[in-house]
């Protein structure tokens, strides 16, 4: 009888897209597909959820604690508070981008309250759907 060889858990971008694929599956089953299990001696598989979550706010470049970043550079993190600049613009910046994996081209469809803006990505269904209906 041969041993399968358990996968390295997956960190960073390449974790981030693997949950996004497993979409409606438990948060056990996208743990143990992305490699954070153990097999006990008995054979039983244990998930191991905090450092499954761990690496998902580690790979979203969520910063829980006020230590400085790992590789020692500062910068400028996301304070969730922007203001309309003198143009009228109003301008997300690039830490929130980063965070949510947003790449040049990216559609939003954007709707208007009272007070408030909401920005919801749009899917290629609904930008061709958008582009027909034009």
């Amino acid at each position: 009888m041969t041993k399968s060889k358990k996968m390295e858990p997956l960190l960073g971008e390449e974790l981030i897209k693997k949950v996004k694929e497993l979409g409606n599956l438990s948060k056990d089953d996208k743990a143990k597909a992305c490699g954070y299990y153990t097999k006990t001696k008995n054979g039983v598989e244990r998930v191991n959820m905090m450092k499954f979550l761990n690496a998902l706010i580690d790979a979203e470049g969520i910063q829980l604690d006020s230590t400085p970043n790992a590789n020692g550079r500062g910068g400028r993190s996301a304070s969730f508070r922007i203001s309309v600049q003198s143009n009228g613009n109003l301008l997300i910046g690039s830490a929130y981008t980063k965070q949510m994996g947003l790449k040049p081209g990216d559609e939003f469809e954007i709707t208007l309250g009272r007070k408030h803006i909401r920005l919801k990505q749009m899917d290629e269904e609904e930008i061709a759907a958008a582009e027909a209906a034009s």
